[in-house]
């Protein structure tokens, strides 16, 4: 089925260029266009004026000559000599119009300059005129001075009379026309070189990204340790390059701490399998209610195991928390109220309540993993602070055990890290308590961390949230 088009008959559709490159030319060459139209025009129209204002100025002062020769009264009669400075024509007419002195045959010309006077309080006036004809001869500058009458005219020794001076405008004209030729001419060459120069500037500052293309679009699942070339320097492909093998080098640590956490996944899931299969073995051959318990204990870590992988699986996908005001204090005393005959004292410190906003469910089961890790830790007690300090709501929880080394304070919060993997595997903890704790603290904008004990033994957990949040 062929679907009608949209656009109506005879719409063209534009296409723009696919490649930076040719986008870089083509804006490369539309800026030469327009600064060789605008720089053009501006020359042209420049050089025209510059030319006119000399022609005038060499014209005025051909007919200024001719009119100081009438103020001093020895202009001579009839034939003016021929002008200097280039200027074809000079021409005395009366107040009435009347050829009174000329400088060679002025053919029709007193008529069409007869009518042309200086303006009231002015004593000389320039104009261009057109072609005689259309399509024929050229144009002429022309300027007119007024002055005094020659000596001897009767009833006219005070009558103003008025020099023209003309001169043809064909070196102006051919001058600024070859101007505009040569300009025209050389544009397309102008605007072809600043294309091609733009095509090969963008193609040598592209190569780079090219090559980080190349290099990207090899990476795979199975190779993530390759990595894109840098060309070095500071500028922005240079850090693009960088960029880019920054993010594949968190690509690769989250990818080896996915593959690390698989497998220990499978291995803590198939200790807790195989045990439980074969004490239902030998439940089926010889019925035992041990065998049966023994079992149903091995088959409720399972669940503890699941339950906190699906936990830590929703925590990495980052949903934000829900935000209801929490008071950590009266947290930290509910959880301890929970807890019934725990195996070492448990106490709570809180001296005023402490309020904050997060997720009452998230944060409860993060302090609930912080005390279990001190009591399975801990000789004879477990103590939970809960305070606000420098702009931070903390839930601290100390006991008296044997403390994590410094080295490891940090690694305690891997996932089924255990410094003590044989106790903890007797106790029933799952090796996931502290970093599901320190999920749910950052998911609040927080944190968790082990910090060294105030009084030098046991161990010190400090959950940290904003006391704006």
């Amino acid at each position: 089925m062929v679907r009608p088009s949209r656009r109506g008959p005879g719409t063209v559709r534009r296409r723009r260029p696919s490649s930076v490159r040719a986008r870089a030319a083509l804006a490369a060459a539309l800026a030469m266009a327009a600064v060789l139209a605008v720089g053009g025009i501006w020359l042209y129209y420049l050089l025209r004026a510059n030319l006119l204002d000399n022609t005038n100025g060499r014209t005025e002062l051909a007919a200024r000559k001719v009119a100081a020769q009438l103020d001093t009264r020895t202009l001579p009669a009839g034939r003016l000599p021929a002008p200097e400075s280039g200027v074809d024509l000079v021409l005395v007419l009366d107040s009435a119009g009347t050829v009174a002195a000329a400088s060679g045959d002025p053919g029709r010309l007193p008529a069409e300059l007869a009518g042309l006077r200086p303006a009231a309080g002015a004593d000389s006036r320039a104009v261009v005129l057109p072609p005689p004809a259309p399509g024929s001869g050229e144009r002429r500058a022309v300027v007119v001075v007024r002055s005094p009458g020659p000596p001897g005219a009767v009833g006219a020794v005070d009558a103003p009379h008025y020099v023209y001076a003309m001169t043809v405008l064909g070196d102006v004209d051919g001058a600024t026309r070859s101007v505009a030729y040569g300009m025209l001419g050389g544009a397309p060459p102008l605007i072809a070189f600043a294309a091609a120069l733009a095509w090969w500037v963008a193609g040598l500052a592209l190569r780079p990204v090219t090559a980080i293309g190349d290099a990207l679009a090899s990476v795979t699942a199975s190779e993530l340790d390759r990595r894109v070339p840098d060309p070095g320097g500071a500028d922005e492909i240079a850090r693009l390059a960088r960029t880019v093998n920054d993010t594949l080098d968190r690509l690769e640590r989250s990818d080896a701490r996915q593959r690390q956490f698989t497998a220990d996944a499978s291995h803590e899931l198939r200790n807790p399998l195989a045990a439980v299969r074969s004490r239902l073995e030998v439940a089926l051959e010889e019925p035992d209610r041990e065998s049966v318990a023994a079992a149903l204990a091995d088959t409720e870590r399972l669940q503890r195991i699941a339950a906190d992988l699906l936990l830590l699986a929703r925590l990495d996908g980052r949903p934000a928390p829900r935000t209801e005001p929490v008071d950590l204090a009266l947290l930290a005393a509910e959880d301890a109220a929970r807890r019934r005959a725990p195996r070492v004292r448990l106490r709570v410190v809180a001296g005023a309540p402490v309020p904050a906003v997060g997720d009452p469910a998230r944060l409860e089961r993060a302090l609930a993993n912080l005390v279990d890790n001190a009591l399975r830790h801990a000789r004879t007690e477990v103590v939970v602070r809960a305070y606000a300090r420098g702009g931070w709501n903390v839930l601290e929880v100390t006991d008296d055990g044997p403390g994590i080394p410094a080295a490891d304070r940090d690694r305690v919060f891997e996932r089924f890290v255990r410094l003590d993997p044989d106790r903890g595997r007797a106790s029933g903890g799952t090796g996931l308590g502290l970093a599901i704790a320190r999920e749910i603290a950052r998911s609040h904008g927080g944190e968790v961390s082990a910090a060294a004990p105030a009084d030098g033994g046991g161990a010190r957990l400090v959950l940290r949230l904003p006391a704006g949040s």
